[in-house]
């Protein structure tokens, strides 16, 4: 069953492209009709689209892997940070960190030094600083905060990223591709999505287009992540019968061996008595 249907993508605005002008010519198979200057997007299209990008990014989640989300347009932030955040992926919605991603390590000793600040307040050392040094260390912390806050549990690169704008988040998608990483992505008709591995042709400037969107995406991500914890709590339902069983086989071997020597004691005896007489 579809994700989603025509008539909610329609509700949304999810089809509204760009002004006939500004339209990227690669994005024609996704173009639907041309209206009053405005390219109409393929909704029929579309929802084949998300329902391949939903059900890759389900089964990237159930493998515990983490996906990072890129929305820094202004509509976009909020709708994001609340949508991913419930499904515990990282995400960034501010500024995106030239190198985050080519440049990892730098990034996570930055977040080091974040949870090092929290770690100051809370040993005691922090009330041996000044009101000065209290003050400086207290605004670089909310600067850390601000941009890499989101991303603080993402200990290694990403296994997928997803954007909503591939125009204006495009460092970001130069880094992903560089490096291998699959990259998901909403597509206006004014964007190229050349390059890109899940390609979702959609209206990315109206906010209740990307909350859909965005929404369905996380609703996967949050059944990978169910049907993976239903899968660990099984295997540890099937390891505990292997471990009744190889008792009950220990106290069978044990109780075998006790008729074994008792056979054998007997087996003496006769052997003795036979000598005797």
């Amino acid at each position: 069953m579809p994700r989603t249907n025509f008539q909610e993508l329609l509700d949304a605005g999810v089809h509204f492209g760009h002004l006939k002008r500004k339209w990227n010519p690669n994005m024609a198979p996704y173009i639907f009709m041309e209206k009053n200057g405005i390219h109409i997007i393929d909704l029929q299209k579309t929802v084949v689209k998300i329902d391949e990008a939903a059900a890759a990014l389900k089964q990237i989640a159930k493998s515990g892997r983490k996906i990072l989300f890129v929305a820094t347009k202004k509509q976009a932030k909020e709708i994001v940070a609340d949508a991913v955040g419930g499904v515990n992926m990282p995400y960034v919605v501010e500024r995106w960190p030239g190198g985050m991603l080519t440049n990892f390590p730098t990034i996570r000793k930055a977040v080091k030094k974040m949870i090092a600040i929290d770690k100051m307040a809370n040993d005691g050392s922090w009330d041996n600083l000044s009101k000065r040094e209290k003050l400086q260390i207290t605004r670089q912390r909310a600067k850390l905060e601000k941009v890499l806050g989101s991303i603080a549990d993402l200990t290694r690169l990403p296994a997928a990223l997803f954007v909503v704008d591939v125009l204006k988040e495009k460092i970001a998608v130069r880094e992903a591709q560089k490096l291998g990483i699959p990259v998901f992505a909403m597509v206006d008709t004014n964007s190229n999505p050349e390059g890109l591995d899940f390609v979702i042709p959609a209206n990315d400037d109206a906010s209740q287009s990307v909350r859909l969107i965005v929404r369905l995406m996380c609703d996967a991500i949050g059944e990978g992540l169910n049907e993976r914890k239903v899968e660990r709590e099984n295997e540890g339902d099937e390891d505990k019968p292997k471990k009744a069983r190889s008792k009950k086989s220990a106290a069978k071997a044990e109780v075998k061996a006790e008729v074994k020597a008792e056979a054998k004691a007997e087996g003496d005896v006769e052997v003795e008595k036979n000598n005797e007489e």
